[in-house]
């Protein structure tokens, strides 16, 4: 169960999916007027930059740990585990995060592939480039990251569950077969015949002399 090794990571970066989204939360409400509408453009849109920026950085933890971590869950998961059980929610909430997985990391190759193109402009030219292309992939990504700020605590959850009740399926077994092999080893002791005691050889009579 390699996959386990990236728990952690998904955990630190669905929490910061969250944390972007509700920092934004807390303060874009009063950017807008009673009717919804922004006060001020410019620090409204500001303010959603940095939250798309801030959540697709996380999202990227994703794209290079969560395929590996989904496909062990579900070789892990049985059948009962989808109908009841512990983590029957949460596999349900996971359905298609691998479709959102494929969608965002096509738009990172796709970001790439612009770095790709501008490499060897003139360094001024670049940067305002790189700058525009990040707000434009960040912005198309905050769908993304926000489905993983959803699914990837449950993806998480359903990860820890396996992995721990893997260890448990695992030592239940180990402890069965030193009980069964002291068990054998005691039976086989019980059983061995007594080995024959050895009697001393008894010595001839002496001869008399005849007279």
């Amino acid at each position: 169960m390699a996959w386990r090794r990236h728990l952690p990571a998904l955990a630190t970066a669905a929490a910061g999916i969250n944390e972007a989204c509700d920092a934004w939360d807390a303060v874009s409400d009063s950017l807008c007027d009673a009717d919804g509408w922004p006060l001020d453009d410019k620090v409204y849109g500001d303010g959603k930059v940095k939250r798309d920026a801030e959540a697709w950085k996380h999202a990227e933890v994703f794209l290079d740990h969560g395929p590996e971590v989904l496909a062990g869950v579900r070789a892990a998961a049985d059948g009962a585990d989808y109908v009841e059980g512990p983590i029957s929610d949460d596999l349900r909430r996971i359905r298609g995060i691998d479709t959102i997985l494929i969608r965002a990391e096509e738009l990172r190759h796709e970001w790439n592939q612009v770095m790709a193109l501008m490499d060897g402009s003139q360094p001024s030219v670049l940067h305002l480039y790189q700058e525009q292309a990040e707000e434009h992939r960040n912005t198309e990504g905050w769908h993304y990251s926000h489905e993983l700020g959803y699914k990837g605590p449950a993806l998480v959850r359903v990860g820890e569950y396996l992995a721990h009740r893997a260890d448990t399926e695992r030592l239940a077994q180990t402890e069965r077969a030193r009980v069964a092999l002291t068990r054998s080893t005691h039976n086989t002791t019980a059983a061995s015949p007594a080995s024959p005691s050895v009697t001393p050889a008894s010595h001839p009579p002496t001869l008399g002399h005849s007279r």
